[in-house]
């Protein structure tokens, strides 16, 4: 905002608004790709593999070409060199062994789910059909399912790689210079202090968005367009000319309306290949539409780690040193980001806590299961559960709250910016503030008061209060150190501002939306600092020509990156017309006051509106001739860090000792995400944040068998929270947010917030309710079966977490079992 400006009276900022996408969401007019109909277009259905491991010795596609309106029948290696690869955008290491991922192969599928023909016909049930006589011939190979399984590289997920370890990245604070050596501090607290080793898992989550994946490819006329459902049309973009030698300039890729994404669909998918290759083979308009099942079965997976852990602390409770090391499953290939994801996490173990020494070892490994890619927090959930975890862990071996342990240990708000032992920056936090805050609205000594009384009295169903404090790094987007990560992108925006002649105002911003309401917060920002109405402001997006620049959305960057980008934008146009303004009005610039859309002369009654400066430069007929006769303007933003929104969740649960059945009994959050441009918009983030993982501790577990089979392959298995399984929330933020220091708008991202904190104060406070009867853990979810079976086997002096024997299924391709010490024996039994 130039010196002179001011925000108008009626401020946009800050302001319920509802959101302007959901009308046409909502009464059906809506542009999923699924919808678009093409003159003489064709469909397409994918024959799949029933098999995780297999060669394939042939196909026999005449029953399908002779099928009623089949017009092809296309294999792997009817395409040859035509299909190109999937791209890996993120290889973490020199030597990362990295399978090829072709979109259909020709002679070996690696995991169950994956594509070896493609039907093309005049309607999508036709394709369907005549998918189903497509007689395929496999000899199954062993197939190896499971982290800990594939470590042992006795199974090889690919055979001409000679090994399942894909990739090992290790961040040491004492290489780093950014903390001590964390072996001498486990010494040292083995020696004199306390040591706490523990294993978590993750386990694997399908992101289950609400539009299944849908790709139609135009190969007619000079420019092959594609519609995918797709938070990357950019990056799609890109992929697609870098890969099948056709140039940038000829792809046009639009991503419509798109319903959720999670970060499934943050994907260059063997499906967009597919079609793409059978567009221009036939030259004619396709169209291509998952099922639900295919979708939960192929489309990519998230989270699935083992996490090894071990705490240092003095007797006080005062952390002294952190090693992490954590074996994370890519499955069969490595998605755009997907080995990079657990990478992220490596920043953020750490957490709010002053570490003086730490250690991050990730081994990635591969195994004949559906890849894995982001999901909702990507990295950051994960490493937030197993830090507050162990915190929680830490105040019981103290004998102190489990927030005092926390206060104990957490970077204060007169110690900001403070430098992590993980070598980031956080600019600004108040976790004191934040954790009052919640504190508070939650009645917190209240229900501790109820849990101490329902313990006394021996009662059946136990209160348990779990805690999660939190900070993340998102907008994803400074490019020199995604490049010192090797990265194989930037994580710039950009954006434009066009002022019309008519006086309204269009954005245009390489943001992609798939459900956040960009076009309103963008609106709201747009006509604040314009001084526009707000109705007077149109957002386009998602289309590489009418956005050609832009990285898209993922990592809470839309805001924090994309905003700032818009930010800079209108402040161009604002000195343009200025410009124009002191010319008109005859005038010095430095005489000229902005305010609510209007520049007047200081002193004067004399002024001239932003919109009417716009019809005049359209018309040109009076303009300074150093200028040209356009307000509108371009920005670029490459951020030169991160963004630290914290927060401080609690969480009450009660547990039936007897079932081990679990209920909520309240939820508050209060976060720090900065300045709020739409409050409603916001709720909505973290409610819908919140409820994705309390999913991942209660409910949800993608399982594969022991042949690689995937068992929840539909939502009978695959246990989605509906609003019946969730309360109402009590979502309040701090009142007077620390300032962020690395945009201009102040804010900070919130999309994944609610994800990355609810998990481990849910778990935390099922582990509290019956951590007297002597529960440490209960592996995510925290199913009634699994609650009762650590009860029991705590009353029968065994192991303290889930036995192995509560498993109604397989969970890593084998029992995984720790005992009060974090070991395991041979058979995954606690010793």
């Amino acid at each position: 905002m130039t010196a002179t400006q001011a925000r108008p009276a009626a401020a946009e900022i800050g302001r319920d608004r509802r959101r302007k996408e959901d009308q046409r969401l909502i009464t059906g007019r809506t542009r999923w790709t699924d919808n678009i109909t093409l003159p003489g277009m064709l469909h397409l259905a994918m024959v799949r593999s029933p098999f995780a491991h297999a060669t394939i010795t042939s196909i026999d596609t005449e029953a399908a070409r002779a099928s009623t309106n089949v017009v092809a029948v296309l294999t792997g290696k009817d395409f040859g060199d035509e299909l190109g690869v999937c791209i890996n955008a993120w290889p973490i290491t020199p030597d990362q062994k990295t399978p090829t991922h072709s979109p259909m192969p020709a002679d070996r599928v690696a995991f169950a789910g994956e594509v070896v023909a493609v039907v093309v016909a005049r309607t999508a049930a036709e394709a369907r059909d005549a998918a189903e006589l497509v007689d395929v011939e496999y000899d199954e190979l062993p197939a190896v399912v499971g982290i800990k399984n594939a470590l042992q590289d006795v199974v090889l997920a690919h055979p001409d790689l000679g090994t399942n370890k894909s990739a090992l990245w290790v961040l040491d604070s004492a290489d780093a210079g950014t903390g001590a050596d964390v072996e001498a501090a486990i010494e040292a607290a083995r020696a004199d202090g306390i040591l706490i080793e523990r294993e978590y898992r993750q386990q694997r989550l399908i992101p289950a968005f609400m539009e299944p994946r849908s790709v139609v490819v135009d190969p007619t006329g000079e420019q092959l367009t594609m519609w995918s459902a797709t938070q990357i049309p950019h990056i799609l973009r890109f992929a697609l000319a870098a890969t099948t030698g056709v140039p940038e300039s000829k792809i046009r890729v639009i991503a419509p309306d798109v319903g959720g994404g999670f970060g499934g669909k943050l994907q260059t998918t063997p499906e967009e290949w597919i079609a793409w290759a059978v567009a221009r083979r036939l030259s004619k308009p396709v169209k291509y539409t998952e099922t639900r099942s295919e979708s939960l079965m192929a489309a990519h997976h998230g989270r699935d780690q083992v996490q090894t852990l071990t705490l240092a602390a003095d007797r006080d409770g005062k952390v002294t040193g952190l090693k992490v090391h954590l074996d994370a499953d890519l499955g069969a290939y490595i998605a755009v980001v997907g080995g990079g994801v657990p990478v992220l996490g490596a920043f953020m173990f750490n957490a709010i806590y002053k570490f003086p020494a730490y250690r991050f070892e990730c081994q990635t490994v591969l195994t004949n299961t559906t890849f894995t890619d982001a999901y909702r927090g990507a990295g950051r959930p994960e490493a937030t559960y197993a830090i507050e975890r162990l915190m929680d862990e830490l105040a019981a071996e103290v004998g102190v709250d489990p927030l005092e342990i926390r206060e104990r240990n957490w970077i204060t708000h007169e110690e900001f910016p403070f430098t992590t032992v993980a070598g980031l920056e956080y600019d600004s936090g108040n976790y004191e503030a934040a954790t009052a805050k919640a504190k508070e609205s939650f009645g917190y000594d209240e229900l501790r008061r109820e849990q101490a009384e329902r313990r006394e009295r021996g009662d059946r169903v136990q209160l348990g209060i779990g805690v999660s404090t939190f900070t993340e790094m998102c907008g994803l987007a400074p490019s020199r150190v995604l490049g010192s990560l090797d990265y194989g992108a930037g994580g710039w925006e950009s954006a434009s501002v066009r002022m019309l002649a008519t006086g309204k105002v269009e954005i245009v911003t390489g943001a992609s939306a798939h459900g956040q309401g960009h076009e309103t917060a963008f609106s709201q920002i747009v006509a604040d600092r314009l001084g526009v109405p707000f109705e007077d402001v149109e957002v386009l997006h998602g289309d590489t020509q009418v956005a050609p620049k832009g990285l898209d959305t993922y990592g809470s960057r839309s805001l924090v990156v994309g905003g700032e980008a818009l930010v800079k934008a209108v402040d161009k146009v604002v000195d343009k017309a200025k410009h124009l303004a002191a010319h008109l009005l005859e005038a010095s610039e430095d005489d000229l006051d902005y305010a609510d859309g209007r520049f007047t002369v200081r002193g004067t009654d004399q002024g001239i509106a932003i919109q009417e400066l716009a019809t005049a430069a359209f018309a040109a007929h009076d303009y300074p001739e150093d200028m040209e006769p356009s307000l509108d303007a371009d920005a670029t933003y490459d951020p030169v860090n991160f963004n630290y929104p914290h927060g401080t969740h609690l969480c009450a649960m009660e547990v039936d000792t007897e079932t081990g059945a679990v209920t909520m009994r309240k939820y508050t959050c209060c976060d720090d995400i900065g300045v709020i441009i739409n409050p409603l918009i916001v709720a909505g983030q973290v409610h819908g944040g919140l409820v994705q993982g309390i999913a991942q501790a209660l409910w949800e577990e993608a399982v594969h068998d022991e042949s690689g089979t995937l068992v929840s392959g539909s939502f009978v298995d695959y246990l989605l929270p509906t609003s019946a399984d969730t309360i109402s929330f009590d979502v309040v933020h701090v009142d007077d947010p620390s300032v962020c220091t690395t945009n201009t708008l102040g804010t900070k991202g919130v999309g994944e917030a609610g994800t990355i904190a609810s998990t481990p104060a849910v778990v935390n406070a099922v582990v509290d309710a019956v951590r007297h009867l002597g529960v440490r853990d209960i592996q995510m979810p925290c199913t009634p079966e699994r609650v009762w079976r650590a009860i029991q086997g705590s009353k029968a002096g065994g192991a303290t977490e889930t036995p192995p024997d509560a498993m109604p299924h397989f969970v890593d391709g084998e029992p995984n079992q720790q005992s009060h010490d974090g070991a395991i024996d041979q058979d995954g039994a606690g010793q």
